[in-house]
């Protein structure tokens, strides 16, 4: 299966509510890219909600998905980072946490009735936002030659390639971005000029 270059994430933070027997589940959805943004974003969130029984939560991260982990954070196994997760996977997204914190209501739900509820409540944040399909991109360094940045530069522009930055001191250097599945062709035509030499740097 070839890899797909396009992905569904958020394009901003949303929020959802639950109720149910007393208990109150706030839910939010936001957009991360980093495990170091998942720790700073769950802190907030512990430090603005201190007073409530269970910060939930669950992400996936990465094109393809492959970072990922779910968090009872106290709730019986399984009923709250397991439902939340699968939310997730059901709107198929990526480079998303969903946070669920919970106000106990003094009435027990049981297994099935939490398991609803922050299924539900991370449903609800999920839906009150805005899906979005953004490509998968790959930042490459390509060093030349001052005597041919006219060529190198119209290959960019055609190619429709974004600079990220460039420095011309002694050799030209120009770090750029190009959509994954594009990539292959567009620096085949980069290497074609005199002395070009291309390194790939990482994915966004």
């Amino acid at each position: 299966m070839l890899f797909e270059d396009t992905y569904k994430t958020l394009e901003e933070r949303c929020t959802g509510l639950f109720k149910e027997k007393g208990s109150k589940f706030i839910a939010w959805a936001v957009p991360v890219k980093t495990e170091e943004e998942v720790k700073l974003i769950l802190e907030n969130f512990r430090k603005e909600y201190y007073d409530a029984r269970h910060h939930c939560y669950a992400y996936i991260l990465g094109p393809d998905k492959s970072a990922w982990r779910a968090n009872d954070d106290g709730e019986p196994s399984g009923t709250a980072g397991k439902p939340i997760h699968g939310q997730l996977l059901s709107f198929d997204l990526t480079n998303v946490l969903i946070v669920v914190i919970r106000y106990f209501g003094g009435t027990k739900l049981g297994v099935s009735g939490l398991i609803n509820a922050y299924k539900t409540a991370a449903r609800e944040a999920i839906i009150s936002g805005k899906i979005i399909e953004l490509t998968v991109n790959e930042v490459y360094k390509i060093e030349f030659p001052y005597e041919s940045m006219n060529e190198i530069m119209r290959i960019i522009k055609e190619e429709s390639a974004q600079i990220i930055d460039n420095q011309f001191i002694n050799n030209c250097i120009i770090t750029y971005t190009i959509r994954k599945r594009d990539a292959d062709k567009v620096n085949s035509r980069l290497r074609k000029t005199y002395a070009a030499k291309i390194t790939y740097l990482k994915n966004t």
